[in-house]
């Protein structure tokens, strides 16, 4: 298509890449100025600027009563945003929250929202509302010169350009928009710390936005709580004009509940209570018994969390939920505002607060002029008003005589058509002499009135210190003092599964088929338990529910999982191959169960061993980790617990009926592998299917027992020393009738 307009056609005929291009560029232009993004002046972003006047011109002032809000909306779209009318009324609403905005512009009456959904609101047609006293900081100075107006949508009416705001609402209530290609995110600070800043950037332009930080310490929300973000982290955000803000809620202990007091800002106390009853549900929070919401009118945030038992670390259990719920929050800044010169852009803080004060001093020098223009406009026809007094008689008789009498005063006494007209339009009980003594008065002060606004405008220095005269003046009427504390904490850490769960004793078991299950106390005989058909025990470990229960398949890989996810033993348990996935042809063989540090015996049946820690059992893979390097055609040994002293000794015992003991000392601790030779088995009776039955060790004023199928041996610690040798031995013949050993345990 050619770039051209033909002679017969009313249409333009322009490339689709040009059409589209240019009407993109116009839209996000549309959205970043006229919609998305506040004013550096008011903080306003159009459609709350044009409420604000909206309920200005309908006398909706902070001591008027209130009018429903349908009314409001209604002059907002019909006269100056033709947008709808429910985006309209929400952008009003949320102007009227306190748990919203820090300093209200407006005063609601009716439901507005709650903390829980800000968006519950009533319809407009419930609600009424007017002007909050704080709005007068922008309209006060409206009628006195101070802005430019443009014509409204469809030209019939004027709205202001902008409001004529007497401090910077920007920084004050914060703001949040997405435009096109950009966003702002400004948070909310306090009236009084933001007026000191300025106030130090008027009496010294140099100083640094680290100065500035001086007064304004940071944010402050409006529902309180704490700002834990580091000093340092706070000043690179008001360096750079971006970063982030953590927040953290307020806790207390009343008894032995522990009460939540304030929130981080836009979170819902609702949702904070459904995240710690799914953990709960999950249970993944043990540590929690019961959650109440308290909230009241005395009362806007109170939340009840009760722990457990009085055994909990409530420290802890609080650190937890700060770092898996929205009790704390991390809440993005991003300084991105219009400025002065219609550009948008991100500002440090320094260039935040000089752009505002560059608006605050055009604007206070715009209201100075223009009541300067009335004040001399004023003395001019004062003057005027004179002349007539003191020729009174002569001016009467020209006003009875003359058909045009205007011009005719004009020429007698010197007079501007201004000044004639007012001597012409004066009223008759005007001419009393009292009067002419109340001109002077007024011309009077009218005079001293000129010379200050002269010697104002004419001085930068006064200037300023009017600006700061101001600014103090609002502070004193408006401030208050701040809501969310600036704390110094640690980052939150969620606690471990493990330490979650409450250490309660259970005993493990596992079948002959790989079926596990977990029973409460260490008093259960496993022997003794009910078992599928075809399934029998085959290995069973007492330990803790908060500990990780490890298991070990013939392969020599080992795995791990949280004893309390393990089924009751009640039932009859589940297979681990749902849970893992071992080697094709390797069964489960034992398990064991502690803490990290714990140690124990792990050894195949080829007579080769060593000592590890419970630690290295543990792994997250499914598939598990080698542990373990079992020799061809061996099988691995049940893992035996280590006690921690001197004079551990270890017990091996042959299937052919040889034991031998020896010092524990003497065997390496590893954290994987092969191992050291525990007890020597000859070739020759290697190939006649000798093996390890079994290999544990014993501390002093313990016993072990040899089995040979039913039957049991009892050797206590000082009965070793008839099997006494060094590692690698063949140690020596059992008794007869223990020619046939099959497995060693512990004595109970």
């Amino acid at each position: 298509m050619n770039e051209s307009t033909s002679p017969t056609s009313p249409f333009e005929q322009v490339p689709l890449r040009t059409y589209a291009e240019r009407a993109y560029l116009d839209y996000a232009m549309y959205v970043v100025l006229d919609r998305a993004l506040p004013h550096v002046g008011d903080g306003l972003k159009p459609v709350q600027r044009r409420i604000i006047y909206a309920m200005s011109e309908l006398g909706l002032s902070a001591a008027s009563k209130h009018k429903k809000s349908a009314r409001t909306v209604g002059d907002v779209i019909g006269k100056f945003h033709p947008h709808g009318d429910s985006a309209c009324y929400e952008a009003m609403v949320l102007m009227a929250q306190p748990f919203s905005y820090r300093y209200p512009l407006v005063d609601g009456q009716g439901n507005f929202g709650s903390p829980d959904d800000p968006k519950s609101f009533a319809a407009m047609r419930y609600t009424e509302s007017r002007l909050a006293p704080y709005a007068r900081t922008l309209l006060a100075e409206l009628g006195q010169g101070t802005t430019d107006w443009a014509p409204n949508f469809d030209g019939t009416l004027k709205e202001p350009k902008l409001l004529p705001a007497r401090l910077p609402n920007l920084l004050l209530n914060g703001g949040q928009g997405i435009a096109v290609g950009m966003a702002t995110d400004i948070p909310p600070h306090n009236l009084r710390e933001v007026v000191a800043a300025c106030v130090r950037l008027l009496e010294k332009k140099t100083a640094s936005v680290a100065e500035l930080c001086e007064h304004i310490q940071g944010p402050d929300f409006p529902t309180g709580g704490e700002i834990v973000t580091s000093r340092k982290d706070i000043l690179a955000i008001y360096e750079t004009g971006h970063g982030g803000v953590r927040q953290r809620a307020v806790w207390e202990r009343e008894g032995e509940e522990l009460i939540v007091t304030a929130l981080p800002h836009q979170v819902s106390p609702a949702k904070v209570l459904e995240q710690i009853a799914a953990q709960m549900q999950a249970k993944k929070l043990p540590l929690v018994a019961d959650l109440r919401d308290e909230s009241d009118h005395e009362h806007p945030t109170r939340l009840v969390i009760v722990p457990r038992s009085n055994r909990v670390d409530v420290a802890a259990l609080m650190d937890h939920l700060f770092a898996t719920t929205d009790l704390e929050k991390s809440i993005r800044v991003n300084l991105n505002v219009i400025g002065n010169d219609g550009r948008p852009g991100v500002l440090n803080l320094k260039e935040l607060l000089t752009e505002w004060l560059a608006f605050r001093r055009a604007t206070v020098t715009r209201r100075l002029e223009f009541r300067l223009d009335q004040v001399v406009d004023r003395l001019h026809v004062l003057d005027g008003l004179l002349i007539a007094f003191l020729n009174i008689d002569e001016v009467i008789h020209i006003i009875r005589t003359e058909d045009e009498p205007k011009p005719v005063l004009m020429a007698r006494f010197g007079l501007t058509g201004t000044q004639a007209e007012a001597i012409l339009e004066l009223k008759l009980r005007h001419l009393a002499r009292l009067e002419e003594m109340k001109i002077r008065g007024e011309k009077d002060e009218l005079d001293e009135e000129r010379k200050r606004l002269e010697a104002v405008l004419g001085s930068p220095k006064k200037l300023t210190r009017l600006i700061r005269d101001e600014l103090l003046e609002d502070a004193e009427k408006y401030g208050d003092e701040r809501r969310s504390r600036l704390v110094r904490r640690e980052a939150a850490q969620a606690l471990k599964e493990t330490d979650l769960v409450t250490a309660e004793p259970v005993t493990v078991v596992l079948s002959e088929q790989g079926w596990v299950r977990a029973a409460k106390g260490h008093e259960i005989k496993p022997e003794e338990l009910n078992y599928r058909s075809g399934d029998a025990f085959m290995a069973a470990a007492r330990g803790r529910s908060n500990q990780l229960a490890c298991f070990l398949d013939s392969a020599g890989r080992s795995y791990s999982l949280p004893a309390h996810e393990l089924p009751s033993a009640r039932s009859l348990g589940e297979p681990l191959t749902g849970r893992f996935s071992p080697p094709s042809g390797a069964a489960f063989r034992t398990l064991a169960i502690g803490a990290p540090e714990d140690r124990v015996l792990v050894a195949s049946d080829a007579g080769y061993g060593f000592v590890t820690r419970m630690e290295n059992l543990y792994t997250r893979q499914k598939a598990g980790k080698q542990l373990l390097s079992v020799p061809a055609g061996a099988d691995v040994l049940a893992l035996a617990p280590v006690a921690e002293s001197e004079e551990g000794v270890l017990v091996a015992a042959t299937s052919a009926g040889y034991l031998l003991a020896f010092y524990l000392s003497e065997l390496p601790e590893l954290a994987r592998g092969k191992g050291n030779k525990l007890i020597n088995i000859p070739p020759k009776a290697r190939k006649q299917g000798e093996k390890v039955a079994g290999a544990i060790a014993i501390a002093a004023g313990q016993d072990c027992l040899v089995w040979a199928g039913q039957r049991y041996l009892r050797l206590s610690w000082n009965d070793t020393e008839n099997y006494w040798g060094e590692r690698a031995q063949r140690g020596s013949k059992l008794p007869r009738g223990f020619q046939k050993v099959t497995r060693l345990t512990l004595a109970e």
